[in-house]
């Protein structure tokens, strides 16, 4: 059996209204699952049980009829049955307190990173350190660069912890590094296909054609004039012919008259073609089309860069910033080029972290000043652009390096079984190692018990020894006087907490006896039941059936 999927259908859908990098990659995830899991059932952990219905559907889909169970917070011990529970972003620390209820050993936690850089996502990573993970718990970093970013991170909130409370002790869990992947097939074109999509774009034989695929933001996902000024460079000294396809989607008018003007100033020779990324027909037209592809990120809020490797499936050289994970999935002279990039160094960017912690700046606007300070070596740029421009050979060389790479190593096919690898190690360390793991009275110290959180409260305390009588003359009466309790709103509001009706007859037939221990009242209830019904007995007191005797 796979993970168990932690199952929103928002997570994995780029069918709602703000089309995110997380979303695309969390549907290209359960549509490897799904595709290549050798499973023979699934089990999905849900807030609403309407949720599961999507599950259920995306899986019928790609002809999954395997039973799926579900699990919710009603009958959240039922994950100890499964292994590990897979969740599609980095933030497993609250899980792991809904955990602690059922035993830290209970069952594994898997995370993944998306971007890092919000507050929400650095919050998340740096609770860790306090959270019961564990060992058998892991959040998999899609990029030797992301593992970095947040091992910074999770070694900042250590030294604060140390120098604040004497942090002697850190249990984390497995930062392993496993890639996203891609469905490498959706990106193989057939001559005809490129034909039709370049006559389609009045896009002739001598004009060489360089894609850029992905969100079109200046501020939160890659500046472009890095990108504008290397081919307007390449282009005035070659005179190559170039068209620029930026298919994408600006976040409003503002943003899209931003780029016109940027493209105007920065590379008047050069074509600009504007395409619609979320519109699957401008999509093939744009992949089927293209000669290079071009994607200078110089944003933090990038981890992995999945449109490369589409691009390298796709069969095309590519030219990207050396940045992020394109350091890991980008071979330099192999697959393409990889541009340098430089940024300031420690101490230079505080400021920028407290105007966003203060709330001065948005998310969007730290990132954006953020990025305004990170170069991509223009120059470089441009004599990569040149080099493939003057050679169709290594353009199909560098072409087929990507692709061959791309299916070998970031397939899903590839991808999803390191996934379930992880997990199966996960599973077998948790059983070997959470034995060993010291009880804690309470596990999850922000919700404890409340009636040893409000301990000092009452007059008196509940216990097994705790004397108790009857108040009316015998059980029946007792029994059912508390039934016509129970027709109250005010009463039967709390039906989870209260005793069955035989239940309560059982303990009043003894009380009628005389005085009695708390304990002995129970004597004839279930074993399984007699916590519940031990603390009902307050519940009788405070009906006046039962009387404490001091």
């Amino acid at each position: 059996m796979p993970a168990t999927i932690y199952f929103h259908p928002e997570a994995y859908s780029t069918k709602g209204p703000k089309l995110m990098g997380r979303n695309a990659a969390g549907e290209s995830f359960l549509r490897g699952l799904l595709t290549y899991s050798k499973t023979d059932t699934w089990c999905v952990q849900v807030q609403e049980h309407v949720h599961a219905k999507y599950f259920v559907q995306a899986a019928r889909t790609f002809g999954r009829n395997e039973s799926v169970d579900v699990v919710d917070n009603n009958t959240l011990g039922a994950l100890s049955k499964v292994g590990t529970v897979y969740h599609p972003g980095p933030g497993i620390g609250p899980h792991a307190f809904q955990r602690a209820a059922h035993g830290h050993g209970a069952w594994s936690l898997c995370g993944i990173t998306h971007t890092t850089s919000s507050a929400l996502a650095m919050d998340g990573l740096a609770d860790l350190i306090i959270a019961p993970v564990q060992p058998w718990d892991a959040v998999i970093c899609t990029s030797n660069a992301v593992k970095d970013n947040v091992t910074r991170l999770l070694q900042a909130q250590k030294d604060y912890l140390t120098e604040r409370l004497g942090l002697s002790k850190l249990v984390l869990p497995q930062l392993p590094v496993i890639p996203l992947g891609i469905h490498t097939q959706d990106y193989v074109y057939t001559d005809k296909q490129k034909t039709v999509a370049r006559t389609a774009l009045g896009v002739d034989a001598n004009t060489l054609v360089v894609l850029y695929m992905g969100r079109l933001s200046f501020h939160g996902k890659a500046h472009p004039l890095a990108m504008y000024q290397a081919l307007e460079l390449a282009v005035t000294q070659n005179k190559f012919n170039v068209l620029l396809i930026e298919c994408g989607w600006h976040a409003n008018d503002s943003i899209e008259n931003a780029f016109a003007e940027a493209a105007q100033l920065a590379c008047p020779n050069v074509r600009v073609l504007t395409l619609d990324g979320r519109n699957a027909e401008d999509r093939l037209k744009a992949w089927a089309s293209a000669d290079v592809f071009c994607s200078l990120s110089d944003n933090i809020q990038e981890t992995f860069g999945i449109t490369p490797i589409e691009a390298m499936a796709a069969g095309l050289p590519v030219v990207v910033s050396d940045w992020d994970g394109y350091k890991d999935t980008v071979r330099d002279g192999i697959d393409g080029f990889r541009i340098p990039t430089t940024m300031p160094g420690l101490g230079l960017g505080a400021d920028l972290a407290q105007r966003h912690a203060m709330g001065q700046d948005s998310y969007d606007r730290y990132c954006g000043y953020t990025c305004s300070l990170v170069a991509v070596d223009i120059e470089v740029a441009s004599q990569a652009f040149t080099k493939l421009f003057e050679s169709a050979e290594l353009r199909r060389t560098m072409g087929a390096a990507g692709r061959a790479r791309a299916r070998a190593v970031y397939d899903w096919a590839v991808v999803i079984a390191q996934y379930e690898e992880l997990w199966a190690e996960l599973d077998h360390l948790r059983r070997s190692q959470a034995p060993l793991l010291k009880h804690l009275d309470h596990p999850w110290p922000a919700r404890m018990d409340p009636f040893h959180a409000f301990a000092s409260y009452p007059t008196h305390i509940l216990t097994l020894q705790t004397r108790l009588s009857l108040v009316d003359v015998n059980a029946r009466i007792g029994a059912a006087r508390l039934e016509q309790y129970r027709t109250l709103l005010m009463v039967n509001f709390a039906e989870l907490v209260l005793p069955h009706a035989d239940e309560i007859l059982l303990v009043l037939v003894v009380a009628e006896q005389g005085e009695k221990t708390a304990n002995e009242l129970l004597q004839t209830i279930e074993p399984a039941r007699k916590p519940f019904v031990f603390r009902a007995l307050a519940w009788m007191i405070k009906l006046g059936v039962l009387r404490t005797i001091l």
